[in-house]
């Protein structure tokens, strides 16, 4: 199930605790950089642009040497909304899986775009798992956190039925799940409801997140907003990890859609590049000077004076 499978990426075995590990576990591409939501703990909220999609051929280069190192976990998202470029998607999608034969390739959604058309394609090109971001309560709390019109609060909901429909009714092997943001304890409560009427009948696991910090990226937002984040990336709320390491440094890689390799989980900005794959090879970007002196000071539990210090575990 899928909280095996993050529990599996976030704890940082001892052969990755070095400045240049193996190559990572997981690798998440940036298929296309657009979202049409802009949430107020997100960090892609403060990109100046609406994003850009990834050149197909960037894409075929990048996954092919994924295959080639032996990764079998690929993600077809990052911090853009996938289902905004929809033939993109499943051609990706149908790449890894059809082409180069990737174990497992996973998909998370905000569900409002997912279309019962596109996600039955991308059911049939292979997709083998498509996790819904639900993290809202009501339609009030929809338009205050997610700065889009109210009416796909339930367009959201009607998607994630039909997927659960489509996947039953052809017989698809994508596993469905969800999770939410634990704002903090009334936030749990408010959801109750909605969870066991709209998301659990139509998934096969829902799981608690903590409201991460973003890299303090999105924090002015944050406070507006009355949130409180949490220290670091500290994977799922029920099964925390350590903030330092960072397991993002180590474990699982993530390309932006112009074909740069951050460092950090949360960067829609470009604040934690540590390589680019227009002019270099991924294991080249993953095992760059800059990657190595990040990796060092995480592994010494020091890093003030790095890029990571803005992370509010640090303030």
């Amino acid at each position: 199930m899928i909280i095996d499978r993050i529990d599996n990426i976030t704890r940082i075995p001892q052969e990755y605790r070095r400045p240049d590990p193996p190559a990572p576990k997981s690798v998440k591409i940036e298929v296309t950089g657009k979202c049409n939501f802009r949430c107020g703990f997100c960090p892609l909220s403060t990109r100046k642009h609406r994003g850009t999609d990834m050149d197909i051929k960037l894409f075929y280069d990048i996954a092919s040497q994924i295959s080639d190192l032996g990764i079998e976990e690929v993600g077809v998202f990052f911090m853009g909304e996938s289902f905004s470029s929809p033939d993109l998607l499943v051609k990706a999608i149908k790449h890894l899986k059809k082409d180069l034969g990737i174990p497992y390739v996973f998909l998370t959604s905000n569900g409002s775009l997912a279309d019962p058309a596109t996600v039955s394609r991308c059911m049939a090109a292979g997709l083998d798992s498509l996790k819904w971001s639900c993290n809202i309560s009501d339609k009030k709390q929809f338009s205050k956190i997610v700065n889009v019109k109210a009416s796909l609060f339930d367009q959201v909901f009607e998607n994630i039925r039909s997927a659960y429909k489509i996947r039953e009714k052809h017989g698809y092997k994508t596993k469905l799940y969800a999770s939410s943001i634990h704002y903090d304890n009334e936030q749990q409560g408010l959801m109750e409801d909605l969870l066991a009427q709209k998301i659990l009948p139509y998934v096969d696991q829902h799981y608690w997140l903590p409201l991460y910090s973003m890299g303090s990226l999105a924090t002015a937002k944050e406070k507006e907003l009355g949130l409180i984040p949490t220290a670091g990336n500290s994977g799922r709320y029920d099964n925390p990890v350590p903030p330092i390491p960072c397991w993002t440094l180590f474990t699982e890689a993530h390309i932006m859609s112009d074909g740069r390799m951050t460092g950090c989980c949360a960067d829609a900005t470009g604040e934690w590049i540590m390589g680019d794959l227009r002019k270099e090879s991924f294991m080249e970007a993953w095992h760059s000077g800059e990657f190595q002196k990040l990796r060092i000071m995480h592994l010494k539990g020091i890093v003030k004076g790095t890029k990571c210090e803005k992370c509010i575990i640090y303030k």
